[in-house]
């Protein structure tokens, strides 16, 4: 009896970090594992060279991109092509996203806003790709991206309320109460001021990567059914979901992207705003 490949075990290994790259015909690339400075093992992993990939791609998207509306511009034309498909995301996302949930500070959070939407669109995609991974499929890097934002937040939010309007964002007390009120709702309401800064990037960590992840996993179960039942019929209809599934995970890459960015943008406007 021909015993078929282990789905399971297939679902995982895509999904999974590792220190090996596959690519087609069954070549793989092995990846050190022996970098290690201080006592620390700082090797690279799939996840990494994939994030380097994305990072490089973000780059050159705006690079490229803005030479070609600049070149435009000279000409005295509109732009165009790739370059107007840019300018036309980074002005969405400045105006409509960065600018409009921060306030007239929002120009100056712009940058790191579209870096946060342009890298997660591109690690998105690049899960996509035949033999390819998503590096936002994990824990730790969906992890790190939110804690960028907490320090973001956090720290514009410090400096644009002063050290005694942040600590009313930690210590809240309602206008106008006094007295052992004011003490019993400081006592109250600061564990909950605190664990609510805690959770949004917990939230942002945990969205992110269940979004991506399980994507992976309903694809991969549904061409596994192919091999399970060893049916035409089977086989046909699985093909169909999937391709259908591949569309939906296209618009999901654009989405958590976009959702990351556009909360990222409330949380600081709430914060610099908090007064």
């Amino acid at each position: 009896m021909i015993q078929g490949p282990d789905i399971g075990k297939a679902i995982f290994e895509h999904t999974s970090d590792s220190y090996v790259i596959e690519w087609p015909f069954g070549l793989e690339t092995h990846l050190p594992t022996d970098w290690v400075i201080f006592g620390v093992n700082v090797s690279p992993t799939k996840h990494v060279v994939f994030m380097g990939i994305a990072a490089a791609l973000v780059f050159l998207t705006i690079w490229y991109g803005g030479r070609q509306v600049a070149r435009r511009h000279r000409e005295g034309k509109a732009p165009s092509g790739f370059g107007a498909a840019v300018e036309a995301i980074v002005l969405f996302v400045r105006n409509d996203v960065a600018i409009a949930n921060i306030g007239h500070d929002g120009a100056k959070f712009a940058p790191y806003i579209l870096t946060l939407f342009f890298f997660i669109l591109y690690c998105n995609l690049l899960g996509l790709l035949p033999w390819g991974a998503a590096p936002t499929g994990n824990l730790a890097v969906t992890g790190a991206l939110a804690l960028t934002s907490f320090l973001t937040v956090e720290i514009s939010g410090f400096r644009a309320l002063g050290p005694k309007g942040y600590l009313k964002t930690i210590v809240f007390v309602p206008p106008g109460m006094t007295g052992i009120g004011a003490v019993a709702m400081a006592l109250i309401m600061t564990p909950i001021e605190i664990i609510g800064k805690i959770v949004k990037p917990f939230a942002l960590t945990l969205r992110l990567f269940a979004n991506m992840t399980a994507g992976h996993f309903v694809i991969l179960a549904l061409l596994g059914l192919i091999f399970i039942f060893g049916s035409w019929l089977v086989a046909a209809g699985s093909v169909l979901f999937v391709t259908f599934m591949m569309f939906l995970e296209l618009l999901v890459a654009f989405l958590q992207a976009y959702i990351f960015a556009l909360l990222t943008s409330v949380f600081i406007g709430m914060m610099q705003h908090a007064h």
